[in-house]
Parts: structure tokens; sequence; C-alpha cells
């Protein structure tokens, strides 16, 4: 398998239906919160996630392969500027030579407060074991690269995004049957909250860039000079002998 092959259906990732019930049942919790005309699913397993809830009007995805509403490259997106009002991106950047560039087209197409829906692979839980065992480095999703859920918010927070939400979950190495070991899964869930193997990061583009306030300069206050008197000495000699 090509180290930069990217999945295309669910069921080519360890226990993938598994994984998409998952995601599912996170994005259910936002579906009727968001509203407006365009949703954008971008790439193939985002437009294989349900989003049957979803307030907004009209959902079609973009990929380059077949079933999707719109065949395309995804760094390239056929959209006018600032037309979507929420985009779903599902494992998308971590087969990328450059992430941060997929992100920054798909900014170009967000609209002010728009919101955006990052799901991945987190290194920093049990799923990593597969990067470290040559029998599954060359296999989905072992083969891409697993980003930090801090470093994908840092490239959110430079585009100017406000983030909403930062969960992790399916606490399992991907590795196996995912409904065995289900005891100790709820105990690591318990434990170790910020381990799951898959995280969702949900941020909002701001609508205006966040700078920071400089503290107002004080006024300050005029310095007054006392007039010269020099050439009136005689004349407030003669003021002092009258007043006398």
């Amino acid at each position: 398998m090509a180290i930069n092959e990217k999945p295309h259906h669910w069921h080519q990732l360890p226990c993938g239906e598994e994984i998409q019930l998952a995601v599912e049942q996170q994005l259910a919790n936002w579906w009727p919160r968001i509203f407006g005309y365009h949703l954008l699913k971008l790439g193939p397993l985002s437009h294989q996630v349900s989003s049957l809830h979803c307030n907004i009007a009209r959902h079609f995805s973009i990929h380059d392969g077949e079933g999707a509403s719109i065949i395309a490259d995804p760094h390239h997106l056929p959209l006018q500027s600032g037309s979507m009002d929420a985009v779903l991106m599902s494992f998308l950047i971590e087969f990328e030579q450059d992430p941060y560039r997929l992100l920054r087209e798909v900014d170009r197409v967000m609209i002010s407060g728009g919101y955006i829906f990052v799901c991945g692979f987190n290194p920093v839980s049990t799923a990593f074991v597969g990067k470290l065992l040559p029998k599954y480095q060359t296999k989905l999703p072992w083969s891409g690269q697993f980003f930090m859920p801090a470093r994908v918010k840092d490239w959110l927070g430079l585009l100017g995004y406000q983030i909403l939400q930062d969960e992790r979950f399916v606490y399992h190495p991907l590795i196996g049957d995912i409904q065995q070991g289900t005891w100790w899964q709820n105990r690591i869930e318990r434990w170790l909250p910020g381990i799951g193997s898959v995280y969702l990061i949900v941020a909002r583009k701001m609508e205006s860039p966040l700078t920071p306030i400089r503290e107002k300069k004080k006024a300050r206050a005029p310095q007054w000079a006392p007039a010269s008197t020099a050439g009136r000495a005689g004349h407030s000699k003669n003021i002092s002998k009258q007043t006398q």
C-alpha cells in the first residue's frame, strides 16, 4: 500500500464503521446549533457522514473520487470566497503534504461566523502503537501523519478561528476487535480522557481577527513656564511702591 494513499471508504480504516458511528454521535450535538445555506463535506469520508439533522439547507460533498457532488481537487475548491456556512473535514490532513495549505483554502470559502469541523487521529493515544510496529506502518491510517490536536488548533488560530470544542473519543488502539476490552476502554476514558484515538475540533471563524488592544497613552499635562520678566523689573518696583 502506498504511503500517501488516502482512505475513500470507512471500511478501509481499522474499526472504520465504529469510528464513523462515533463521529456521527459527536456531530449530532452540533447539527441543531448551526444555521445557514451551505454545508460542505470535504473528502470522501465526510461525504459518507450523516448530517440528516443539520439545520443548514443544502449539503454537498467535494472530493476527487466517485460519488462526490462535485469532483474537484480540495486544494482548489471551485467555490466563491465566503460562500460556505460550515465545512466538515474527516481524516483529511493526515494524508496531506501541506495540511495548512488545505486549511487556508477552506478558510477562503468560509463566511464570517462559519463553522469548521475537523476529525483526525490523535498521536497521544493507544492508536499510535501501530506507528511503532512494522506490520502496520504502511497500512491505513498509520501510513499517514498524526498531527497533535494542539497543532491543528494553532493553525486554526492563525487563520482567525475561535476554538469551541476539542473532544477525544474511541479509546481503542484500532488493532483488533473494538468490541473486546470495553472494560479497560471505559477505565481509560475515565482516568485519561485526553488520550482518545480520535479527536473532533470545532472552530468558528471570527468576524474580525483577534488583535491585542494597546494601552492608551496618558495625556501629558501641559508644562507651563513662568513668563519671562526680563525688561520688567523697574515696572514691578513702581507697582510695589504704589501699593505701599
